[in-house]
């Protein structure tokens, strides 16, 4: 009925089509303006928090390890979307009151580290033993081998699943509309609520979304490709 509708009505076909330019660019503006930052952001903090995380749980003191497994036990074990309630809906009830933008910042970086945690101990643990002994046989000590020789080979087998968490935060930051954040579902929200017509706006931000991927993943080929001309 709805395609029918379409085809044979040239009035509703002229409505759908403007309904679909103008709704593009305020979906794109929230893309701009905040999806993108927002995964930037997050990806960063949580790529920050992920290496401090893999190197207490490889580290030898217990206490380190402790505290990261619960994090990680955590964070892998509760929605996201829980989580973020929690930090911006939740915390209030503590006094303290977060902006949505910064909530959702915490939220999903909090979900990076705990991920890509694992996908980072896991590329440091796929270096062979006698890499470290290398670097203790011309006097290194464990900072400095794995800071000049562990780290760098343990990036570059962490690039395509850091890649692959990278692309997965750009269609997770839609959750961030849950806690208020003006991004671009968000808009996609508003502007169906608005005249009604939700597959057409849903499908159009759908879209928006399809084309960001495709240009991370087009990035992600390019630098596996650069960093196998090293291998």
């Amino acid at each position: 009925m709805y395609l029918s509708s379409i085809f044979t009505d040239p009035e509703r076909a002229e409505k759908l089509i403007e309904i679909a330019k103008t709704s593009l660019w305020p979906m794109l503006e929230g893309a701009i303006m905040n999806t993108i930052p927002l995964t930037l952001l997050s990806f960063v903090f949580g790529l920050i928090l992920a290496v401090l995380t893999a190197l207490a749980r490889i580290s030898h003191v217990k206490l380190f390890q402790g505290i990261a497994r619960v994090y990680v036990s955590i964070i892998r074990g509760t929605p996201l979307l829980v989580q973020l309630f929690i930090i911006f809906y939740g915390l209030p009830n503590l006094g303290i009151t977060l902006d949505p933008f910064i909530s959702a910042v915490i939220g999903f970086s909090l979900s990076v580290g705990a991920y890509a945690s694992e996908i980072i101990r896991a590329a440091i643990l796929s270096i062979p033993k006698g890499q470290w002994e290398a670097g203790y046989s011309i006097g290194m000590t464990y900072t400095q081998a794995l800071r000049r020789i562990i780290l760098p080979q343990a990036a570059r087998v962490s690039v395509p699943p850091l890649s692959n968490s990278f692309i997965s935060l750009v269609k997770d930051t839609s959750l961030a509309s849950l806690v208020l954040v003006t991004e671009m579902f968000r808009r996609a929200q508003v502007i169906a609520a608005r005249n009604y017509e939700f597959l057409l706006v849903y499908t159009e931000a759908a879209i928006i979304y399809w084309v960001l991927c495709f240009f991370l993943s087009i990035l992600q080929q390019y630098m596996e490709r650069r960093l196998d001309r090293y291998v």
